[in-house]
C-alpha cells in the first residue's frame, strides 16, 4: 500500500517516537523542509522513518506524484502547507491539516495569509489539533472532521529515567523556555525573583530532567502578543511525567486544551499577573500536601499523552478522510 506524505519543517527528538508510532500505524514519509526554528526542541539524529529533504517549493511535486496515498501538512512555512494542498488536489488524494494554532499572528504579513490559512481549514478533508482548544477554533472557523492528536514527548528521556534531582534552591521554583518576551520569563522574575531560569543558552534534555527532579514547582507564564500564542508547551507534559506541579497561564495551550487543570493536577494564573503569579508560588510553597496530591495527579493525567496517542488522532484523522491502512 502507498504510504502517507507528511510535510513538516523540522523532526525534533520527542517528535520521533510519534512519528515511529505513525509509521508503524500506516507507513508514512517524512518530507522535511528545515527553515527558522521557534518551537521544538533539537533536531533528531538518525530518524527510523523515510524521510526525505526538501525545499518548500518541491512540495508541491512531491505531493503530486502520484506516490502517497494522502498528505499530511502542518501550517509551518510560507508556502509548504498551500502546496502540500495543491499537490494533493492534483493526485487526486486525501488532505489531512495537523495544526497548534489558536489564535491568528497579527503582523502585516500574517494578516496576508490569514484567508489562505482559512481555505486550509476548509478545504482539508479532516484536521488533527494540538488537543481541544484548537479543535475548537478551527471549527469555528470552517474546519470539518476535527482530531486531536494529543501533544506527546519522549518516555525514554521524560518517563522511564529514575530520578537524579539537581537542587539549587530550599524551595525551587523552574522555568524553562527561550529568552523571548511571550515567553514571560520577565514576569517570573518580577514574580519570583529566586526562580531558576534554563533556555539561554539551550539546555540539553538530561540536564532540565536533573532540575525538574529537584524542583517544587515548574512555572509556563507565557503571553499572548501580536506574533504568538504558545500552542501547547511540551514541558509541561515534561514536567508533569516527572511529578512536578505546573503553574501556568491562561495562554499556555496545555491549560487552554485542558492537561494543565486548576487546583487539580497544578494552578492557572491569568497571564501578565505577577500578583497572581507570586501568590500562587507562594501558595505552594507554604502548602506541601497541596504540592504533594498536585504531583500525584500530575504523573495520573499526563499519563495518556504518549506517542501511540499522537499516532492513533492522526490515523483517525486519516480514516475519516477516507486513506486509513487498509480501508483505501
Amino acid at each position: 500500500m502507498p504510504p502517507v506524505l507528511l510535510v513538516t519543517n523540522h523532526a525534533p527528538a520527542d517528535r520521533v517516537p510519534a512519528f515511529a508510532a505513525l509509521h508503524a500505524r500506516e507507513g508514512i514519509e517524512l518530507a522535511l523542509f528545515g527553515g527558522a526554528r521557534r518551537h521544538g526542541g533539537a533536531e533528531a539524529g538518525a530518524l527510523p522513518v523515510p524521510h526525505r529533504r526538501v525545499t518548500q517549493r518541491e512540495v508541491h511535486a512531491l505531493a503530486a506524484g502520484g506516490r502517497y496515498r494522502a498528505v499530511v501538512a502542518g501550517l509551518a512555512g510560507r508556502v509548504a502547507p498551500l502546496a502540500a494542498l495543491a499537490g494533493a488536489r492534483r493526485a487526486r488524494v486525501p488532505f489531512v491539516l495537523w495544526t497548534g494554532l489558536w489564535a491568528h499572528p497579527l503582523t502585516p504579513a500574517h494578516a496576508a495569509s490569514y484567508l489562505p490559512t482559512l481555505a486550509l481549514y476548509a478545504s482539508a478533508n479532516a484536521i488533527a489539533t494540538y488537543g481541544p482548544h484548537v479543535s475548537r477554533y478551527v471549527a469555528a472557523r470552517g474546519a470539518r472532521r476535527v482530531h486531536v492528536a494529543p501533544q506527546a514527548v519522549d518516555p525514554a528521556v521524560w518517563v522511564d529515567p529514575p530520578p537524579s534531582p539537581r537542587r539549587e534552591r530550599e524551595f525551587q521554583v523552574l522555568f524553562v523556555g527561550r529568552p523571548a518576551p511571550e515567553k514571560g520569563a520577565h514576569v517570573l522574575r518580577a514574580a519570583w525573583p529566586d526562580a531558576i531560569v534554563l533556555g539561554d543558552p539551550p539546555v540539553p534534555a538530561q540536564e532540565v530532567r536533573n532540575f525538574l527532579d529537584g524542583s517544587d514547582v515548574l512555572v509556563v507564564p507565557s503571553l499572548r502578543t501580536r506574533t504568538f500564542r504558545e500552542p501547547w508547551g511540551l514541558i509541561v507534559n515534561e514536567a508533569m511525567h516527572r511529578g512536578v506541579p505546573v503553574i501556568a497561564s491562561d495562554q499556555v495551550g496545555a491549560a487552554a486544551g485542558g492537561l494543565v487543570r486548576h487546583e487539580r493536577n497544578g494552578l492557572v494564573v491569568e497571564a501578565g499577573r505577577v500578583d497572581a503569579l507570586r501568590d500562587a508560588i507562594a501558595r505552594l510553597r507554604d502548602d506541601a500536601a497541596l504540592r504533594a496530591r498536585l504531583a500525584e495527579n500530575a504523573r495520573r493525567d499526563v499519563a495518556p499523552y504518549t506517542p501511540a496517542a499522537w499516532a492513533e488522532g492522526i490515523s483517525a484523522a486519516l480514516a475519516d478522510a477516507g486513506a486509513a491502512r487498509g480501508g483505501c
